[in-house]
């Protein structure tokens, strides 16, 4: 009851338990380990989507760059996988053994510095969340301090993307370049590329996905979510209540970046390696697609819609490659001219309404039903 009244509504409470039944127990029952796997990378595109929900959704903040800090997350987690596989044993036949195969390749004769600190476990979880967060910080300070937002703050996102990509391409030494951080073997030892490591992974990552969806949640529900939403609708009537404005959207920027950071991790554990195809302008809109077809105003919507886009994806690929990107873009026109506020608007609008009514409906003729029976006889 606590749950229901506090944190969910009842249609939440409802959406959180069909999604734990199907993510816990129907799809690890029903598809074989291949499938799952690809299930656990669909999901991790839902990490950025619960981020996007608060940046853009309730913060109005549309960044067209969320790969940025996907990308930031997984290769944190790349560089640690990769430092592992790269030991003296592994890497004997390499000039410079140690190092990791890229290196030795681009005549690099020592581990750069950078590089060093992921030889801990430990120091890459805090390095997952703080690199991108304080990357976020920096944008998130000269742009909004500065009134940069709307349509400029979306472009210069996207050309941050597009550096960003330049950036690891052209540093093939240090990044791994165009092919990224590949071959990655074991997690402290323990083979991340068996089917039972895979399940295993699974799991994890849909247990990091509810907790990043009850911590948007109270974000949601607390006085600083109420602002988020004012502050997208009447930005200067906020200003002039006394609220930094700016210090909000940094806010909501950096746990954008952190969900993505998450679900970048995650996917270098499920895949087995990050590249800079993850970073750039194209998959960072898709990231956004999969939100609006979601509901951008939804939370849960951000997950299927990151499950059934993907799906999607996968299937027409499959079968028709060269459409998929026309289909693409004709579900993002569709979002916008059809049903702007996503699958979870179709179900608040249409179905829950009908749902509604027939409990009610129901609830009247049994509370009739009851009345009758206890009538006095005349």
């Amino acid at each position: 009851m606590i749950i229901n009244s506090r944190f969910f509504n009842r249609s939440e409470l409802l959406g959180f338990l069909a999604l734990a039944v199907l993510l816990f127990v129907i799809l690890p029952l029903s598809l074989d380990i291949f499938r799952l796997n690809l299930v656990a990378k669909y999901l991790t595109y839902a990490f950025v989507g619960i981020g996007l929900v608060l940046c853009w959704g309730y913060g109005g903040i549309l960044s067209l760059g969320q790969g940025v800090f996907f990308g930031l997350g997984g290769y944190c987690m790349a560089m640690y996988l990769k430092l592992e596989a790269s030991s003296v044993a592994n890497t004997k036949i390499q000039s410079t053994p140690g190092i990791p195969d890229f290196m030795d390749w681009n005549q690099l004769t020592s581990l750069p510095f950078f590089w060093k600190p992921f030889h801990s476990f430990p120091v890459t979880l805090l390095a997952t969340l703080l690199v991108p967060a304080v990357f976020a910080l920096i944008i998130g300070a000269a742009m909004f301090k500065r009134r940069v937002g709307g349509v400029y703050f979306a472009i210069i996102t996207q050309a941050i993307a597009a550096i960003l990509t330049i950036l690891i391409v052209g540093q093939q030494g240090y990044t791994g370049g165009i092919n990224g951080i590949t071959d990655l073997r074991t997690l402290h030892g323990w083979d991340i590329r068996t089917d039972h490591a895979k399940f295993i992974l699974y799991f994890v990552e849909v247990m990091l996905l509810f907790g990043c969806i009850c911590v948007a949640q109270f974000i949601r529900l607390t006085k600083l979510g109420r602002i988020l939403v004012a502050m997208r609708e009447q930005e200067d009537r906020v200003r002039f209540s006394g609220y930094s404005v700016a210090n909000f959207k940094i806010f909501a920027f950096c746990a954008a970046a952190v969900f993505a950071a998450i679900g970048g991790a995650m996917f270098t554990l499920e895949v087995g390696f990050m590249s800079p195809s993850f970073v750039g302008i194209v998959p960072s809109i898709e990231m956004v697609i999969y939100t609006a077809v979601g509901g951008r105003m939804s939370i849960f919507g951000a997950v299927w819609g990151a499950l059934l886009v993907n799906f999607a994806k996968t299937s027409l690929s499959e079968s028709f490659p060269q459409l998929w990107l026309f289909g693409l873009g004709a579900l993002f026109i569709a979002v916008v001219l059809a049903f702007p506020n996503g699958l979870s608007g179709i179900w608040a609008d249409h179905v829950q309404p009908r749902i509604d009514r027939l409990l009610a409906s129901r609830k009247s003729k049994s509370a009739a039903g009851l009345i009758a029976d206890g009538a006095p006889a005349e």
